[in-house]
């Protein structure tokens, strides 16, 4: 009688048959070890055959599933006296099953191993539900949805069987979370609504048609996942005149209220929060009714504030000089005020309600890509995409913490990884059902893409490097500069070969001697709040938010999630209990436990300790400043309006 031959496949809990992998098995036994300090090899290879060797035997005519083999596993790890191992493997499985039944509580099938928090923000906001609320696609029918709609675009420019390449690369970018678009993107992208952009700038005009214009506008964008900022400095202040109806004006503020109110209304959806930017000039004559807003509870809540600060005002604060406010309207000066005075109450107010922020908007004009064409006069909702009157712009961000192998990055799979992205968000504009026309015609004209990136702390923990040293703010401006060369070279070569965007005589990029530019802007740095849960990973360029914590996902069942690095350090290093991941999980931080080695400590920063205990460290409050905010500035080599920082 022959010898019975190793097994070619496995079947997966859902009924798929896929090709068996023995080196996963072998992964799973050495990780179950590593939970319990047994590191051994020979071990390790030892139990993997005789679990073969089982299945050989029981599995001649059939092919086994995922269950039976684990339970060939556990059996033979017994049978081989590593019962702590064995212990381990068990709670292992028993943790995945935990997270099983919560991705089955959302009602959705996982085939890409993602997190429980990833699986139940994809089923609230992303997924296609049919009238009743039910998911009706899978997360790779999702992703396909998307590559298919964004490559699409690709057939004014490519052949098909280069469109058709173009798709299954944009479907591996996205799957493999290696990038991710913007939400609307992920929402919207090959749907009937088909509106992908997340960032808007809207005119605010001082009459009472140009307001409600705006108003009816920023519903739509809202109803389909996207964000307004808008630049309310051309309203006359309150108390002033108004000719037409010999009344007096409200003000700014007033109207600020009803955009806020009809953000409440619309819920975008009921998929994401309404969110808005609302500046407002430093000059304006209602700026400190501006500046102190938020001091009243629960008053515009649907807006972040920023105070569009000029050069003279900086000025007039560094001399401690009186400062004019003008009246938009008649653009005289209504009384003066001290510049160092009206300073303090931002700075105040910004400690007491974290609003109002600042933007630097002559700063931003000396960068404006396309000066030609207009005044930008606001940003997006997060401020990170400064934006014309009626223009949009789409995001992305790639996954640093992908790129990271052993302890050094992929650079020639970031490389290509930025020209993908580059490609596909400009795609997006090509594809993007648009809310008005006049918002199509100023982004088709300027093009502006922004990609960024998510992971960063993730990135650096696998790289060895603290999030607080010098280390990672050179790490910081090397990766950026990276992304900014490369992107910019990919701007240009598809400039060559589809066309600059129509703006380009007598932008920025032609007076500095470039041939070509596809898009006014390249880079961006999003806060990748959502797609950072989506791919698992930190947002943005934020610190980690807690090592460990636990996770209510349904009645009955909680989930302790914990850093993934964190898990791997603590199990080699021998370390690892599951006492100590409770204990964390209460606290989020391991700056104060002793059990925990003081190089791991130092590696594993949280956003509490940046943010906080750094700052409490500082007397002055003028040197009162977080890392974070130097790690942004070397990120923001990547400056949109430039080559360079800024």
């Amino acid at each position: 009688m022959s010898e019975a031959s190793e097994p070619t496949k496995i079947r997966k809990r859902d009924g798929r048959v896929v090709d068996f992998e023995p080196v996963k098995i072998k992964t799973a036994i050495e990780k179950a070890m590593n939970a319990v300090s047994a590191h051994d090899g020979d071990a390790a290879r030892e139990v993997t055959r005789v679990v073969i060797e089982e299945i050989k035997r029981n599995f001649e005519r059939n092919i086994p599933g995922v269950e039976d083999v684990q339970d060939l596993v556990e059996r033979a790890l017994m049978e081989q006296g590593l019962p702590e191992v064995a212990k381990a493997y068990i709670l292992y499985r028993k943790k995945r099953a935990e997270i099983r039944e919560a991705k089955r509580f959302f009602g959705v099938e996982d085939e890409l191993k993602l997190t429980v928090n990833a699986v139940s923000v994809l089923e609230r906001r992303y997924l296609i539900k049919d009238a009743t609320g039910r998911v009706i696609e899978t997360h790779s029918q999702k992703f396909n949805r998307i590559d298919k709609a964004i490559a699409s675009a690709d057939t004014r420019y490519e052949t098909p069987e280069r469109m058709a390449k173009h798709e299954q690369e944009f479907y591996h970018l996205i799957s493999d979370l290696e990038f991710l678009t913007n939400s609307p993107t992920l929402m919207n992208a090959g749907t009937r609504l088909g509106q992908l952009a997340a960032c808007y700038v809207l005119p605010v005009h001082d009459s009472i048609v140009g307001i409600f214009n705006t108003v009816r506008d920023m519903a739509v964008i809202h109803q389909t996942g996207g964000g307004t900022g808008f630049s309310f400095s051309r309203l006359r202040p309150r108390g002033d005149s108004v000719d037409s109806t010999g009344g007096i004006a409200s003000g700014p503020i007033s109207f600020m209220r009803v955009f806020d109110t009809a953000t409440d209304v619309i819920k975008q959806g009921g998929r994401r929060r309404g969110a808005n930017m609302a500046l407002l000039r430093v000059d304006h004559p209602d700026i400190i009714e501006f500046i102190t807003a938020k001091e009243k509870e629960d008053f515009l809540t649907n807006f972040n504030l920023s105070v569009a600060v000029t050069d003279t005002f900086m000025e007039a604060v560094k001399g401690g000089k009186d400062f004019e406010l003008i009246n938009p309207r008649t653009k005289t000066a209504t009384r003066k005020i001290n510049a160092r005075n009206l300073w303090a109450l931002i700075v105040t107010s910004a400690w007491k309600t974290g609003d109002p922020g600042l933007i630097f908007i002559d700063e931003i004009n000396r960068r404006n890509p396309t000066p030609h064409v207009g005044t930008i006069e606001s940003t997006n909702p997060c401020g990170e995409q400064p934006l014309l009157p009626n223009e949009s712009c789409n995001l992305g961000s790639i996954n640093l913490a992908k790129f990271v192998e052993g302890q050094n990055m992929n650079w020639k799979k970031l490389g290509e990884t930025v020209r993908e992205s580059v490609h596909f968000l400009d795609n997006v504009i090509d594809v993007n059902k648009f809310p008005t026309a006049e918002v199509e015609k100023v982004t088709k004209g300027n093009r502006k893409i922004g990609l960024g990136v998510m992971g960063f702390a993730d990135a650096l923990i696998r790289l060895r490097i603290p999030y607080n040293s010098n280390d990672a703010l050179e790490f910081a401006e090397k990766i950026m500069k990276f992304i900014r060369d490369e992107g910019h070279k990919a701007s240009i070569d598809m400039g060559d070969s589809r066309g600059s965007f129509p703006n380009f005589e007598g932008s920025i990029w032609q007076e500095k001697g470039y041939a070509a530019m596809r898009n006014a802007t390249v880079t961006t740095i999003a806060p990748t709040g959502t797609i950072g849960i989506l791919a698992g990973v930190s947002s943005g360029i934020e610190p980690l938010f807690a090592i460990a914590f636990v996770r209510n996902v349904m009645e009955g069942t909680q989930l302790t999630e914990v850093n993934s690095e964190f898990e791997r350090l603590a199990s080699e290093g021998g370390f690892y209990s599951r006492d100590l991941i409770t204990k964390i999980a209460r606290t989020g931080s391991i700056r104060e436990m002793a059990e925990v080695p003081d190089d791991v400590r130092r590696l594993f920063v949280t956003a509490f300790i940046v943010g906080v205990v750094l700052p409490l460290c500082v007397q002055a409050v003028e040197k009162c400043v977080g890392l974070t905010f130097f790690l942004t500035r070397a990120i923001l080599l990547s400056s949109p309006f430039s080559e360079e920082a800024y």
